[in-house]
């Protein structure tokens, strides 16, 4: 009894009311997500009288402690930006959210934007409410497996939406390939912020824009351990046992004043990940089911240093630069793949950033962006031979993956904002990719074998033998260029409209007419409902990886041909010496670059006090996109002998694919329940279409209409969730649940119907992706709790966390990789599972 009257004490000390007094914080912004250093924030009580003023930090963030219950105004101003007045209101029995303020220009005509709280709508095309905005505190809240804070967002993207290269990232106003500092130094992330901008080659829902934390007024920082074991986590369902596993994450952040700190900052930042994992093998070979793990060690070090200087109240420069290397053992282990056929990837990169940001005046704000990257990889293989594949039973023999990489490149991006009465105009250029790049490929040098079937592998019968022969070392320039304008029209209080132009080029292609018109318009019909609106057209860009082949093609260096019915174990036998056949890759003459057609439309309303529900149709038709046609193809009704017999394959990259998509969301989002906030999407969608991208080939070349189908993405209901629910002191919960119905997969006969040398022959009458796998699901949960220390300088106290994460908690176990290959002893099975339940710890100072 006395140890139960003791707990209910200490309950009631935690559940004790809050304090008399109140903190007001919150962020200062721009248009483009840029914080305001220096901003002047002042609160007044509703007489007028001023109760104090503060000017925000490096971080733009404003902080007023002591504030008792009542109701205030908040003005804040900045030179060369249009002061803003927002309302306060400090409760004595919960602090107020933090808030984040966009000031538009001096001269612009618009509603000052807050995100969090507030009840009117704003009739503007960046301030959609089906968009996805986190801040830092966000971050810190929910489940995010290995801190992989972009991988985790997207989620929420619209796979219709994505380029070729997949998921577009914008760092800090730039497009980059990975964000560059470690997690514990990103400060806002967001989707869909403006789905039909003309800045950005593509959509909303297919780009995640992420703005870093920048330095600080006063010496700030964080050190963050993230931890996983193998003896916390539930087993894999294709181990015999659970295998040892450990992940281990290091993040240091420090920043702060350099100088007397009123001008220039700095920001330094170091991640380190140890990933000790095992492969699970799970393949049938010769003897039986092949069960077994092999390790997979990987190693990251990432560091970035950065410096920023603020020229006056209207010039702001930075500099930031950025080092990684990695390297990762047993590369292409799993499934079917045995630990023979392994590679080890090691890789660097270095990058140094300049940005500069000036308001040239009460109407013209300028930004640009320089980028300077060498970078580097190398792949090799861990034992010689040749390989050996029977296809979707098991892969053995060398890696045959041998190649070495280099890169140069400079990205650049600038822009210029100008405002003039009810119009925004902005407009500007962007050099995503100019680059050279060097491969030593020496992949393939002993010879592939494919066999159709155990059976066949037994008998001694392969269906082919491929082989790469020659000078591996090729060299060329990747140049990407796009530019845009587009002007945002404040038409009255009520509707807006978004008028814009893009334009896109990459070299190699000969297409130089790829003008993209955009359009959107919001228009609130009162302070708590608005319809929004848009159509436009986004191009594609190739990778590299065909660029390259075409152009090995050209020069003739480095040859690939291919056997079909080949002598085994000797290819090369006096039978058929001679006999083998090169391949070639090349462009049709009127290739074009493959452009999207996205348009939509939607209902938005708040329906109670921070709460927002929206619906929305999203419709796309893809137009000229790339696939591959084999035009030198054994022709029917034999489909024996090759038109011209001095090649193999003569792979021609065309823009004559298509693709249709829609689908139907419904989002919630905002204050969800009493003490529950986040997002809530669900989905209904469709997709179909005829090509699986640039480098596929259809089953029989001269009949395409098969190809029309389900696209790989296609997926009919989605539910995606993030949830954060502050119950108490000590119940600080994260929650995020993904729900998904089957994706689909194709059904081959595992053998080389037409000769081609390819093994994606389907059964006659039956189309691409007909049949599909299992739904999915998986509910990730984090407990976090912050303990604040005692400061003797009287500022912002530091703290330690410690969290406590389990992903999949409920440990369902989600099927993955479907095989249709009628001549695998797994036709119609799964050989691999996403991950079961894994539990992580971590704990950080943050100060």
């Amino acid at each position: 009894m006395p140890a139960i009257a003791m707990l209910l004490l200490l309950l009631g000390s935690f559940q004790s009311t809050g304090p008399e007094t109140q903190t007001l914080r919150g962020t200062v912004r721009d248009q483009t997500g840029a914080v305001l250093q220096g901003a002047h924030v002042e609160l007044a009580t509703e007489t007028g009288t001023v109760v104090r003023g503060v000017l925000t930090d490096a971080r733009g963030e404003y902080r007023i402690e002591g504030i008792a219950p009542g109701t205030y105004t908040l003005t804040i101003g900045f030179e060369g930006f249009a002061p803003a007045k927002i309302a306060a209101r400090v409760s004595a029995r919960r602090a107020p959210a933090p808030q984040t303020v966009v000031l538009g220009l001096a001269s612009q005509f618009q509603e000052v934007t807050v995100d969090v709280g507030g009840d009117v709508v704003a009739a503007a095309a960046n301030g959609n409410r089906d968009a996805v905005v986190l801040d830092d505190r966000d971050l810190k809240s929910l489940p995010i497996f290995d801190r992989d804070i972009v991988g985790t967002l997207s989620r929420f993207l619209d796979a219709s939406a994505l380029g070729t290269g997949g998921v577009t990232l914008v760092v800090d106003g730039m497009e980059a390939r990975k964000v560059g500092v470690a997690p514990s130094a990103i400060q806002q992330v967001k989707i869909n912020q403006d789905p039909y901008s003309s800045e950005f080659p593509r959509p909303g829902r297919g780009r995640i824009e992420v703005v870093t934390r920048p330095g600080a007024d006063k010496y700030r920082g964080s050190m963050d351990v993230t931890f996983r074991d193998a003896r916390l986590n539930a087993r894999d369902p294709f181990a015999e046992s659970r295998p040892p596993e450990q992940r281990r994450i290091y993040e240091g952040v420090i920043g702060g004043p350099v100088g007397d700190g009123k001008r220039t900052s700095f920001l330094a930042t170091l991640e380190r990940r140890e990933e000790n994992v095992q492969a699970i093998v799970f393949a049938e070979g010769p003897t039986g089911l092949l069960r077994a793990v092999a390790p997979q060690p990987d190693r990251r070090l990432e560091v970035s240093a950065s410096l920023s200087h603020q020229r006056g109240a209207r010039h702001n420069v930075s500099l930031r630069f950025t080092s990684e290397s990695s390297s990762t053992r047993n590369r292409g282990v799993g499934g079917t793949t045995l630990a023979e056929s392994g590679a080890d990837d090691r890789g660097h990169e270095a990058q140094l950033v300049f940005g500069a940001r000036s308001v040239l005046s009460g109407r013209l704000l300028n930004e640009f962006r320089l980028l300077v990257g060498d970078e580097g990889s190398s792949i090799i293989s861990l034992h010689p031979g040749r390989r050996i594949v029977v296809l979707d039973a098991f892969t053995a023999g060398g890696a045959q993956a041998d190649q070495r990489t280099t890169e140069d490149h400079v990205t650049v991006a600038e822009s210029l904002t100008y405002v003039h009465g009810r119009h925004l105009v902005k407009g500007g250029f962007q050099i995503p990719d100019f680059s050279r790049r060097g491969f030593d490929d020496r992949s393939n040098r002993e010879g592939t074998y494919t066999f159709s079937s155990l059976g066949d592998y037994a008998t001694g019968r392969p269906l082919s033998f491929a082989q790469q022969q020659g000078d591996g070392r090729l060299t060329f320039l990747q140049k990407v260029f796009g530019a845009f304008i587009q002007d945002q029209i404040a038409v009255n209080d009520r509707l807006s409209l978004t008028a814009g132009l893009r334009y896109d080029w990459q070299n190699i292609f000969t297409d130089t007419n790829n003008v993209a018109p955009r359009l959107s318009l919001a228009y609130a019909i009162d302070k708590k409902t608005a319809v929004r609106g848009g159509a436009g057209i986004f191009y594609e860009r190739a990778g590299d990886s065909a660029i390259r082949e075409v152009l090995r093609s050209r020069e003739d260096r480095l040859r690939r041909v291919v056997l079909l019915d080949p002598t085994y174990p000797d290819p090369f036998g006096a039978a058929v010496a001679g006999a083998a056949a090169r391949i070639v890759v090349t462009l049709a003459p009127d290739i074009r670059i493959p452009y999207t057609t996205q348009y939509g439309f939607g209902l938005e309303r708040i329906v109670r006090k921070g709460t927002t529900i929206a619906a929305n149709y999203l419709g796309s038709r893809g137009v000229d996109l790339f696939r591959s046609h084999d035009v030198n193809a054994p022709p029917p009704p034999l489909y024996t002998a090759r038109p011209d017999p001095a090649f193999g394959a003569i792979r021609r990259i065309e823009s004559t694919g298509r693709q249709t998509a829609h689908s139907f969301q419904l989002i919630a989002r905002g204050l969800l329940a009493p003490r529950v906030k986040g997002s809530v999407q669900y989905t209904l969608a469709t997709a179909h279409n005829d090509t699986n991208g640039i480098n596929a080939l259809p089953a029989n070349n001269y009949d395409l209409a098969p190809e029309w189908g389900r696209a790989a993405f296609d997926q009919r209901h989605r539910v995606e969730t993030l949830l954060q629910l502050k119950a108490g002191r000590w119940a600080d919960f994260g929650a995020s649940l993904s729900l998904g119905s089957g994706r689909p997969y194709s059904l081959q006969t595992g053998r080389d119907d037409y000769h081609t040398g390819q093994t994606n022959a389907r059964p006659p009458g039956v189309s691409r992706n007909t049949l599909e796998g299992p739904g999915f699901a998986r509910l990730d949960m984090r407990w976090s709790h912050e303990f604040a220390l005692r400061s003797r300088s009287g500022g912002e106290p530091p703290a330690w966390t410690i969290g406590l994460d389990a992903f999949n908690i409920v440990n369902r176990v989600n099927y993955s990789g479907f095989v249709g290959t009628q001549t695998s002893p797994f036709f119609g099975r799964a050989i691999s599972a996403q991950p079961p339940r894994r539990v992580q710890l971590s704990a950080g100072l943050h100060f």
